[in-house]
C-alpha cells in the first residue's frame, strides 16, 4: 500500500478553501491554454489532452466562460504571454525525490522562487535528471471503494478496458494505465458504470523513501503545500511514503 497515494487521496477529500479553488481555476485555465498552443488545436474531441483538462475543469466545476477564454487565449483570439512547460527536480526533508511540472510565463522569475523554496525548507533544488529516473509517467484513476465493485471484480473490468494494473489504497483503489490509452481506459470504465473519483496522468515513483516520523512528515508536507501553491508550478509528484502511523496521526 502507497502512503504516497493515500495522503493524496486525504488531501484531495479535505475542504478546499476559496483561494485554493481560485488557484485550481487558475493552474487548469494554463493547463487548457497549453493544450490548445501545444498543436492540438481548440475542439477536445481531436485533441486528447485538451480534452482531459476540459474534463479536470469541469471536475471542480469551473465556469464555462473561464474554460472557454482559456480555449480562445490557446487560438491566440485573446491575447496571451507565451507559456513555457519544463521540469524541475530536486529533494525534500529525508532524501525525499521531488518532482515539478512547471508553466512560466517567466523563468528568470520562476526559478528564484522555487530554488529559494526548497533551500528554506530543508530540501534543495537538484539538477535536471537528479530524480526523474525514479518515477514513470502512467495515467492514474482513483475509484473510492464505497462505490466499486470487490477488488476481484473491479481487476478484472479495469484489465478488459485496458488498465495495467489495480492497486488497493485503503479507502480506495488506485487503477494503473499507460499514459497513451488513458483516456480510453477511463471512458471504457465509465461506460461500465464506474464512478470515478479523481483521474489523471501522474508520475508513479518506482522506489520510494517510506517516512515513519510525524515531525519530519510534516517538514516535507510544508514544502510540497508551498510548492504546489506557487502560481508557476501545475503538479507535484514526490516518492515520499507514509507509514500508516504517521498517515493515522495527520489525517
Amino acid at each position: 500500500m502507497s502512503g504516497h497515494s493515500k495522503w493524496a487521496n486525504i488531501k484531495h477529500k479535505k475542504a478546499r478553501s476559496d483561494e485554493k479553488r481560485g488557484k485550481e481555476f487558475t493552474k487548469v485555465a494554463k493547463e487548457i491554454t497549453i493544450a490548445v498552443k501545444s498543436g492540438g488545436g481548440g475542439d477536445p474531441e481531436s485533441n486528447a489532452k485538451l480534452k482531459l483538462a476540459i474534463q479536470k475543469a469541469k471536475s471542480i466545476n469551473m465556469p464555462n466562460e473561464n474554460i472557454t477564454r482559456a480555449i480562445k487565449k490557446g487560438t491566440g483570439e485573446i491575447q496571451s504571454e507565451a507559456i513555457e512547460e519544463f521540469c524541475y527536480e530536486g529533494y525534500a526533508p529525508a532524501g525525499v525525490a521531488v518532482m515539478l511540472d512547471i508553466a512560466t510565463d517567466n523563468r528568470n522569475r520562476t526559478a528564484p522562487d522555487i530554488r529559494h523554496l526548497f533551500s528554506k525548507h530543508n530540501g534543495n533544488l537538484g539538477e535536471s535528471g537528479c530524480v526523474s529516473w525514479m518515477f514513470k509517467r502512467v495515467g492514474l484513476i482513483n475509484v473510492d471503494k464505497a462505490n466499486a465493485p470487490d477488488e476481484e471484480e473491479l481487476m478484472l473490468m479495469a484489465l478488459e478496458c485496458g488498465a495495467d494494473d489495480v492497486r488497493d489504497e485503503g479507502d480506495s483503489y488506485d487503477i494503473i494505465t499507460g499514459q497513451d490509452n488513458f483516456l480510453e481506459v477511463k471512458e471504457a470504465l465509465e461506460n461500465t458504470g464506474i464512478a470515478i473519483a479523481e483521474a489523471d496522468l501522474d508520475m508513479l515513483p518506482e522506489t520510494q523513501v517510506e517516512i515513519s516520523d510525524v515531525d519530519t512528515a510534516l517538514k516535507i508536507i510544508k514544502l510540497i503545500d508551498l510548492l504546489e501553491d506557487h502560481d508557476d508550478v501545475q503538479k507535484v509528484y514526490t516518492n515520499m511514503n507514509l507509514t500508516e502511523d504517521v498517515l493515522d496521526k495527520l489525517s
